[in-house]
């Protein structure tokens, strides 16, 4: 069952891929989305056996690697933790493929497309169902060349190519990292395999190792150099500046890659190394500081983005920073029930907000937008369910996660988690202030929409609606029904041993005993967020250009997202830019080619230029020549006595 969970993806990849002008368009689309949803099925069985049923096994598929001390056994990790993982992955990914079907229905590549969503989540399930950490990078990079191919799908627009090369080299920095980690690990344990890794890592603890002079502990610069792939993967502040220029791709990539799979790589890898970062409190407090600035970095920046696909975007990065808080402040738990409940809400808005940008002929600027609701009434009804959940409203499935990791925080009782807290629910104000934003600005007040818009616009199909329904059930129902198990009473017995927490580590036992006031702190800021969304888009809407107007510096400073792409731009591109034409002109043109083959080439050229010129024609020159060279030979005889 396990091994068909994980390869029937990339069957389909392959057989869309490369037979897909043989089987034609329709077949391509049904065999990719049936085995993606056979798939998820499959998850959901493995969920409640594995899960709720206590079960953990490990499945050989084959030797992979022998060389030297090294020995890796390519096999399927099985554990609550992949369980979770499998079930986000295959049910989002299943449900994309079969919105993609109505939505990408006019496009001349669709079994390009399908295959590429296939190998996407082929390359996840890959990285989730790891025994190692040397299969962990497989699927690792499988994710990062898979996101590549679909941010650039529409390959023709300049900027899809260069969203999807930014993705590309961004996350190869935090790539780097991991690598690092990784060779550190093995240089360390002499294994890669988790088990053995996790198993001698307590004896490690208080360690040092020596660079460049200096002193680092071993298991808290194993953490960190690890953690730098998730904020690459993660889009976690200073790495972050890829994640909303993906929009450039189709908007179930954009939902795939910011619901399920990507992004969620690294709050994967966080957990899963859960019993080393438990070993070092300094590695926590790192992952902790740029969980919770990230969150509220990227909430502050949604609330003036205009591009309804942006605003969902920086409202994933923020969630992000909520889910690496969570991990920080060892809410392990906590950070993957947030990462299950959010993957339901979030593909919900982002494939909602498919089916607006597909009724208003592409249009996905929310001013332009307005007064929608007569027209998209169904599509209306998911986005506020999305909505709702998003902004932590009572009993969906974001009040139950989001909540408790805002009250981990607090109970950390801990400096930093007091930073996490104070950002998180300064955060939570905002993200419902955006989010409500976006509802009263693209389907409430006067419409905004040309004629040409209102006069083409209609309801998606029902198979884009279909996927639609199942996730707003999702989005209204994960929270309640799984909150048990995943932070509630039985969180010890259904984790067992896929999170292995120090014993002093009682923090979702704590998070049940913060003070009332810490509890109510969400639901004060969502309120709130909506109250003032409400006064300036539809109570007084002039009042946005006003404050914009009044604070030119501070709206400019947020529209530009903190400048970090202007930043980046003159601290990296440019200057490598200029390096690189510097060794491409001087280096290798005028050096290199100037003294080399070139330089060689062009001297041979003039000397038997000049050489040519000596043939003439003429009899007298030729003697003339022949006695300048006998009268040579003569002299040279003479000189050597010969």
């Amino acid at each position: 069952m396990y091994t068909l969970i994980v390869f029937l993806p990339l069957l389909g990849a392959i057989l869309a891929g490369f037979f897909g002008r043989i089987i034609g368009v329709r077949t391509s689309e049904i065999i990719t989305s049936g085995f993606v949803l056979f798939g998820a099925l499959l998850s959901w069985v493995a969920f409640f056996q594995i899960g709720v049923g206590g079960a953990t096994l490990k499945v050989e598929v084959m030797s992979w690697i022998t060389s030297g001390s090294l020995s890796i056994d390519w096999a399927l990790r099985i554990d609550t933790l992949t369980a979770v993982m499998l079930v986000v992955v295959n049910t989002i990914s299943g449900l994309v493929h079969v919105y993609s079907i109505g939505y990408m229905h006019n496009d001349p590549h669709r079994q390009r497309f399908f295959a590429y969503l296939s190998l996407f989540t082929f390359a996840m399930l890959m990285l989730v169902t790891s025994d190692n950490f040397l299969q962990l990078f497989f699927g690792w990079e499988g994710v990062g060349l898979a996101s590549y191919l679909l941010i650039g799908f529409w390959y023709k627009k300049p900027s899809a190519n260069a969203a999807a090369i930014k993705a590309f080299v961004v996350n190869r920095v935090g790539d780097f990292g991991l690598a690092l980690g990784i060779f550190m690990i093995f240089a360390v344990f002499g294994s890669l395999d988790y088990d053995t890794v996790f198993a001698a890592a307590a004896a490690k603890s208080g360690e040092t190792v020596a660079f460049l002079g200096f002193q680092f502990d071993l298991i808290t610069t194993i953490c960190v150099l690890l953690f730098f792939g998730a904020m690459g993967k993660s889009a976690q502040f200073l790495l972050h500046t890829w994640l909303p220029d993906a929009m450039e791709g189709p908007t179930p990539v954009s939902a795939l890659i910011h619901a399920a799979t990507m992004v969620t790589a690294g709050v994967f890898l966080v957990v899963r190394v859960s019993p080393m970062f438990e070993l070092s409190a300094d590695a926590r407090f790192f992952v902790t500081l740029i969980g919770a600035t990230t969150a509220f970095f990227a909430a502050t920046v949604g609330l003036v983005q205009n591009d309804i696909k942006r605003v969902i975007a920086y409202s994933t990065c923020s969630q992000l920073g909520y889910m690496f808080v969570a991990a920080g402040v060892g809410a392990y738990g906590a950070a993957i029930f947030h990462l299950f409940t959010h993957a339901f809400f979030k593909a919900l808005l982002f494939l909602g907000s498919g089916s607006v940008i597909h009724a208003c002929s592409d249009e996905q600027d929310m001013r332009k937008m307005g007064g929608l609701v007569k027209y998209l009434k169904y599509t209306w009804v998911l986005m506020l369910i999305g909505t709702l959940a998003l902004t932590g409203f009572p009993l969906t499935a974001g009040y139950f996660s989001k909540d408790a990791i805002i009250e981990a925080t607090f109970a950390s009782n801990s400096n930093i988690g007091m930073y996490a807290f104070i950002l998180t629910v300064a955060a939570a104000a905002m993200t419902s202030f955006y989010s409500w934003r976006l509802m009263f600005m693209t389907f409430h007040g006067k419409t905004r929409a040309s004629d040409k818009v209102l006069s083409h616009i209609h309801e998606s199909p029902l198979v884009m609606l279909a996927p639609l329904g199942v996730l707003a059930l999702g989005a209204l129902g994960a929270g309640f029904l799984f909150s048990g198990y995943f932070i509630g009473g039985g969180s010890e017995h259904f984790w067992a041993e896929a999170i292995r927490l120090a014993k002093e580590n009682t923090i979702l036992e704590d998070i049940h005993h913060v003070p009332y006031w810490v509890k109510a702190s969400p639901f004060v800021m969502m309120v709130g967020g909506f109250a003032l969304a409400w006064l300036f888009y539809l109570a007084k809407p002039d009042l946005p250009v006003k404050l914009a107007v009044s604070m030119p510096g501070l709206y400019q400073f947020l529209l530009n997202k903190w400048y970090f792409d202007e930043l980046y731009d003159a601290i990296f591109v440019k200057p490598a830019f200029r390096i690189g034409r510097f060794l491409w002109k001087t280096g290798d043109g005028k050096l290199i080619d100037g003294y080399g083959p070139d330089g060689i080439a062009a001297r041979v050229i003039a000397i038997t230029g000049r050489a040519v010129k000596m043939q003439s024609g003429l009899l007298y020159h030729y003697a003339f020549a022949m006695l300048i060279g006998v009268a040579f030979l003569i002299t040279f005889f003479l000189f050597n006595g010969i």
